[in-house]
């Protein structure tokens, strides 16, 4: 029997509270716990200052290979500028000796920044500051830029690298690492304003305007730099800055500035190659000062880590001794405190673990004793506990939910856990009833899904499945769950799902796994499957879906996204009706396609084939031709083509083994046609384009050369024959009045005058030198009659070219130099022409006046229909007063071999 509770217990100190191990544990690992405290917090300080000292080191190394390439690309501004201001030999040889110093200097920051894992992302930005050089560098040598846009395009890369340097140095993890850092910075800056001094320079003195000039802003920039430096670089670092701003280059760069800030100076105006040559000096100098800056910096930022490291060694060697004594001698007074607690101990582990037959053998007057006491007690109470809680659960095995524990027998608080317990019984038999109608309703919602559900057996057995499977599988119940389930999985996929069930054996659920399963008439369905397994049990309770028709649609509107899209690049119309084809024995899963055109007549031409010819497609294109409706013929289908209401042509697939196309394909192969019909009738109208543009080109050539050898062999040989009767005329005369030898002179010059005319105009109708020399010969003959001077750079193959690309590019040549002297007032045309890739690319431009365009009806538009016409492409660009530059892209192909 307990021992009554008191109605009004006491009040109870907080130490009193305690048990007697936790007062002890308290007493000894307090000043442990404290001392352990303190040393992680001062580890962990001291870890994370060492943590950022390092990230400085990395982050400096990063922004030194950064740093180097912002030089790199400075070098390369004032090349490339030089190279646009006074193109020669030399510049551009600099600027592309700069551009791969650039490269290699790129490659080895991108090496260098590959560990980098902080912030900013380094390798992201150098590789989009590589990307953007390759892209200025494409428009340099097109020559659009002038020399301020692209040095303003250079000036946009150099912000986004010094922006990343200053990020990169942005951390101050010390008061001697942020001077260092503030000065490499601020010389930094410096350095890019002299250098857009520079480039602005460079451009005014090529060619001083009569207006003032705005560089004095770099000038205070730098200035401002400067000052910056001088409060935080070190005094040597200062000492080499004031004596390089002191020397000749310094001295010049200043009088440059005075020059252009006073108005009435500028018949002072330096020389370009003066300025150039003492700004780069002076700028040379501060990138000296600069990596010694850089190399100051990098050796505070290592002196610091290596401080730091010494002082958390130290401090954690030091805390980890007294720590260790102090926890030492701990463990000895808990050990000595502790022993008699034991017994009391492992008898109470023992109740706790359901033990009742352990005996505390301890006995004594002190507390232990009277703990002693109590669990002794404490068992007898727990077996008649125990024996009414199992006469309880034989009753729940015995489905006797009538049956109460003996409350009557027990008192406080064991006499309320045994009548909740008896509440518990009576409101399980209530669930009971409860569950038998949710599993009613659950059999019910399980029958009457439209999606498959199932619970199957981790031994590859059905063990329960809805109608849904028999709608959606044709087999039945009794052949599903009598069957192994991956017998119903497609072949190919039964890999995939055996690798499946192996996860879903080891605990894993699954989400959204698709297969394919066979139907009972062999056609296969796609179902997407939801799966969780019970381990304990050997159980998957699974739910599928149907998604056969949404895959097919994907596959469809992708197979026309990819026809589409040949299309809008205007690839030759073959390959869009091979792709149709193509794509049509994908989607369909077919042996053989074919894409039809119908003829007036009703025949048929194959434009595209797919995994060979159609051995029915004779018959099924007769079929919808007739019918001008998706038909089949054995194992062959085919669908019509219909372009604005008439029938165009047809779509033929067949089977590639000997069962026929499942039932339905007829309609999907139309379906897709339908899509598709817009896409063939678009390729084949370009096709036609195309051919008729060429057709007229050819004819106007052949109208060309029937002239040309009409003159030649008519009018011309009349003329002669004229001139040689008159001539015989002459001579006969004996007696001739003295003014008919004159006349007969004058009609013979006349004669004369006339039979050169004609030979002039049939030269011009077709030049004979292009028809016996070839293109370079035409050329060099247009360079000499041309009242324009002409610089002619022609790298053309040894053998002769196509005659419709010879003559597109003569009279190409022949209307820009006629414009270059006519409308453009130019002073020099340079001609380019050179071959790569199967293409010939012959460029044209002059220094006029510009401002042409081919939309205002000038006569650029028939030299485009003539290059377009045999595949090639035109582009002019003519900005107001800066020239005009015509560039032709024609196909390379060589002329026919004569017979």
């Amino acid at each position: 029997m307990l021992r009554p509770r008191p109605l009004t217990p006491p009040r109870i100190p907080f130490l009193a509270r305690l048990r007697i191990g936790r007062k002890l544990m308290l007493l000894v690992l307090l000043p442990v716990t404290t001392m352990l405290v303190f040393t992680l917090v001062g580890g962990v300080s001291q870890w994370r200052e060492a943590r950022a000292l390092e990230e400085f080191s990395a982050a400096t190394q990063v922004s030194f290979a950064t740093t180097a390439l912002t030089d790199a690309v400075a070098r390369e501004r004032i090349a490339a500028v030089q190279a646009r201001l006074r193109p020669g030999s030399s510049t551009l040889r600099e600027r592309s000796a700069t551009q791969q110093a650039t490269e290699a200097v790129l490659h080895k920051a991108l090496d260098d920044s590959r560990s980098w894992t902080g912030q900013p992302d380094v390798p992201g930005r150098l590789d989009a500051a590589d990307r953007k050089l390759h892209a200025l560098r494409i428009q340099i040598r097109t020559g659009f830029l002038t020399a301020p846009q692209l040095a303003g395009q250079y000036d946009t890369i150099e912000d986004d690298l010094l922006s990343t340097v200053a990020t990169l140095e942005s951390g101050r993890p010390t008061r001697e690492s942020g001077r260092a850092a503030d000065a490499h910075l601020a010389l930094l800056d410096a350095i890019e304003a002299a250098e857009r001094e520079r480039v602005e320079l460079a451009v005014l003195l090529h060619a001083p305007p009569d207006r003032a000039t705005a560089t004095s802003r770099w000038s205070a920039l730098e200035r401002s730099r400067l000052d910056a430096f001088r409060q935080t670089a070190s005094a040597a670092l200062q000492g080499e800055l004031y004596a390089t701003l002191l020397r000749n280059p310094g001295l010049v760069v200043r009088k440059t500035r005075d020059t252009l800030a006073d108005p009435d100076g500028r018949r002072d105006w330096p020389s370009y190659d003066r300025w150039m040559t003492a700004s780069t000096a002076r700028i040379d100098a501060l990138r000296g000062i600069q990596g010694r800056a850089a190399a100051e910096l990098g050796r505070t930022a290592a002196a610091d880590l290596d401080a730091a490291q010494r002082r958390e060694i130290r401090d954690l060697v030091v805390s980890f001794g007294v720590l260790a004594a102090v926890t030492a001698l701990a463990l000895a007074l808990r050990r000595s405190i502790t022993r008699p607690l034991s017994a009391v101990s492992a008898g109470a582990r023992a109740l706790s673990e359901g033990d009742l037959s352990y005996d505390i053998r301890y006995a004594g007057r002190d507390e232990l004793g009277d703990v002693a006491d109590t669990f002794r007690e404490l068992r007898v109470t727990t077996e008649r506990l125990a024996a009414e809680i199992h006469a309880m659960n034989e009753a729940i095995d015995d489905n006797r939910l009538q049956h109460r524990a003996d409350v009557g027998a027990f008192q406080g608080t064991w006499a309320r856990l045994l009548g909740g317990m008896n509440g518990t019984m009576a409101s399980f038999a209530a669930a009971h009833g409860r569950r038998r109608q949710a599993e009613q309703e659950l059999a019910s919602i399980f029958h009457l899904s439209l999606d498959l559900l199932c619970i199957a057996g981790l031994d590859g057995l059905f063990k329960r499945v809805n109608p849904a499977f028999e709608r959606t599988l044709g087999h039945t119940t009794e052949a599903l769950i009598g069957t192994p389930w991956l017998e119903f999985v497609h072949p190919d996929d039964r890999a995939r799902t055996r690798a499946a069930l192996e996860r879903l054996a080891g605990g894993v659920e699954l989400a959204e796994f698709e297969n394919r399963l066979l139907r009972a008439d062999g056609t296969e369905r796609w179902l997407q499957w939801s799966a969780r397994p019970v381990t304990d049990e050997g159980l998957i309770y699974a739910a599928a879906r149907d998604v056969t028709e949404s895959r097919r649609t994907a596959r469809e509107q992708a197979a026309l996204r990819r026809v589409a899209t040949l299309v809008a690049r205007g690839v030759p119309p073959q390959e869009v009706f091979s792709e149709v084809a193509d794509q049509v024995g994908t989607v369909l899963g077919s042996g053989s396609v074919a894409v039809l055109r119908y003829a007036a007549d009703g025949t048929a031409t194959v434009l595209g084939t797919a995994r060979g010819p159609a051995a029915e497609g004779e018959a099924v294109a007769a079929e919808v031709a007739a019918t001008r409706c998706p038909a089949r013929v054995g194992r062959a289908v085919g669908a019509p083509i219909v372009v604005d209401g008439r029938l165009w042509g047809a779509v033929v697939a067949a089977a590639a083994g000997p069962e026929p196309l499942p039932p339905g394909t007829e309609s999907r192969l139309a379906d897709f046609t339908e899509l598709a019909a817009t896409a063939l009738a678009n390729a084949d109208s370009r096709a036609q384009l195309t051919t008729s543009r060429a057709r007229v080109v050819a004819a106007g050539d052949a109208s060309r050369r029937r002239i040309e050898r009409d003159l030649h062999d008519g009018v011309q040989q009349r003329l002669v024959s004229l001139q040689l009767d008159l001539r015989t005329a002459q001579s006969m005369l004996e007696e001739q009045p003295d003014a008919l030898p004159d006349q007969l002179d004058h009609i013979a010059k006349g004669l004369d005058d006339a039979f050169a005319d004609l030979l002039q105009v049939a030269r011009g109708i077709h030049p004979a030198i292009l028809s016996k020399g070839g293109l370079g010969p035409a050329l060099r003959a247009l360079a000499r009659r041309s009242s324009v001077p002409v610089e002619l750079d022609l790298r053309l193959p040894p053998d002769r070219l196509a005659e419709q690309t010879e003559v597109a590019v003569y009279y190409v040549t022949s209307e820009c130099l006629t414009n270059a002297a006519k409308h453009a007032r130019a002073s020099v045309v340079q001609v380019t022409a050179r071959t790569y890739d199967d293409v010939l690319e012959v460029t044209i431009a002059d220094d006029g006046t510009g401002g042409a365009e081919p939309a205002r009806g000038s006569g650029l538009i028939g030299l485009i229909d003539r290059v377009e016409a045999i595949g090639g492409r035109l582009a002019v660009s003519s900005p107001p007063d800066q020239g005009t530059t015509l560039t032709v892209r024609l196909p390379l192909t060589r002329a026919a071999t004569d017979t």
